[in-house]
């Protein structure tokens, strides 16, 4: 169906549609059209670090929010026309995903502490039980704090896991473990968990107005269910009455781990021990795969990447991809202490994996994209945009991209990120394996 343009009904005759231009772009091309989108996209993703960052350290937000306004105002239909210039904006909106990563990466580690590796159980439930989904560190620890001493146990799912590693966090017992995947599993899981489910942040699975869950099923500020209790003023009152009202866990007993806590400061204080496994060869190269999940087989290419890869590669990882693989265990470079799976946390946390190749350029003198690393990303939505283009910002390039293109970027957007930033779709996870290897 078309869309009226009513700019360009009042401005030319003809209207936006007369010059052979999609009706409703005020005479943009397709091209332009979708790097507008990618900006839309992009901000998404940034307003959501932002509000986190902006829950810890609100004096630090400014000159991200003056990026926002300003790409907001640059979407403004009949404002600019040149290519160049969207692809500028693009990397200013990268580079204000940088620091917004950077700086609330210090506001968590300032306030809960450097996360340290632990070992967290999975699927194993007791007693009273709240399951908490999203990223909201600082909801989770009020909610820690409030439940305390009230015969409840907390449990994180999905991209609170990395919670688990925060010294601050992990110091209440009642933290328990993990349970489930990534957030898309959140229906069948709430169908079979026993206790009430909170979802602090975004990443939610609407549920069925006939789920049987909704009166379990709690949100946290613009978080929203139609039928879902709201928690306002961090008052837990209500959910921890609930909670108490319902059954305690039966068959919630499974003998797994997941693995956590490899925040890129503690996996620096490992620096000289990388240099020295590279320089005798043990460690051939490390492999970036993260990104958002979704539901789907195509998701399988992530699996199967980590689990062939040699026994001298190390995972670096982060975000809800994870939980395509995180369940191996993958152990550690031979005749050392180094793990070959690091869980560097959250999608916010994605900003480990550069500081960590920053380290490694500056120690061996070398450029960031002549290290031996591969960068492989699951792509799914907002977030994930915004990380990508922050990489971009960066001039990182070689990235692998899939399971599927998102829909923003055309075959002339395509080619110009493959020609500037050697950017490539994922296919077969065999074949892409083999090229990154020899590359290596």
């Amino acid at each position: 169906m078309s869309m009226f343009c009513y700019q360009c009904e009042m401005s030319a005759p003809g209207g936006c549609g007369s010059n052979g231009a999609e009706v409703g772009t005020c005479g943009k091309d397709e091209n332009l059209t979708r790097l507008q989108d990618t900006m839309i996209f992009g901000l998404k993703g940034l307003s959501a670090y932002r509000e986190h960052l902006n829950e810890l350290q609100p004096a630090q937000t400014k000159s991200v929010d003056d990026v926002m306004s300003e790409t907001l105002y640059f979407t403004l239909t009949n404002v600019n026309f040149n290519f160049q210039d969207h692809i500028a904006q693009l990397m200013k909106v990268g580079s204000a995903g940088v620091e917004v990563m950077d700086k609330l990466s210090n506001a968590h580690t300032g306030k809960f502490g450097v996360p340290t590796p632990v070992t967290v159980s999975q699927n194993r439930v007791e007693g009273k039980a709240i399951l908490v989904s999203g990223h909201n560190l600082e909801m989770l620890e009020k909610l820690l704090e409030a439940t305390k001493d009230r015969g409840i146990n907390i449990y994180t799912h999905s991209e609170m896991l990395p919670a688990h590693g925060y010294p601050e966090l992990r110091k209440y017992e009642h933290l328990k473990g993990n349970v489930g995947k990534a957030w898309f599993d959140q229906a069948k899981l709430m169908e079979h968990f026993p206790g009430t489910f909170v979802v602090n942040t975004n990443c939610i699975v609407p549920p069925k107005k006939d789920c049987g869950y909704l009166d379990r099923l709690f949100t946290y500020k613009i978080v929203g269910v139609e039928g879902a209790t709201q928690i306002e003023n961090d008052d837990f009152s209500e959910l921890i009455e609930r909670t108490l009202q319902c059954e305690d866990a039966d068959g919630w007993d499974a003998d797994t781990t997941l693995n956590t806590g490899h925040h890129y400061k503690t996996v620096l204080t490992l620096a000289p021990q990388i240099l020295q496994a590279l320089q005798e060869g043990k460690i051939r190269k490390f492999f970036v795969i993260a990104g958002c999940d979704a539901p789907g087989k195509a998701g399988n290419y992530y699996r199967e990447m980590a689990q062939n890869l040699p026994k001298d590669c190390v995972i670096i990882t982060s975000s809800c991809g994870k939980f395509r693989f995180n369940d191996i265990d993958f152990g550690n470079i031979e005749g050392t202490d180094i793990p070959r799976y690091i869980d560097l946390g959250q999608c916010n946390d994605s900003n480990g994996a550069v500081e960590i190749a920053k380290a490694l350029s500056e120690a061996l003198d070398t450029p960031i994209n002549d290290l031996p690393v591969s960068i492989v990303l699951s792509w799914m939505e907002q977030k994930a945009v915004i990380i990508l283009l922050a990489l971009f910002s960066l001039g990182v390039q070689d990235i692998y991209l899939g399971p599927k293109p998102p829909q923003f970027v055309n075959e002339d957007i395509f080619n110009f990120l493959a020609q500037h930033f050697n950017l490539h779709l994922t296919g077969d996870a065999e074949e892409d394996l083999k090229k990154l290897l020899q590359a290596a």
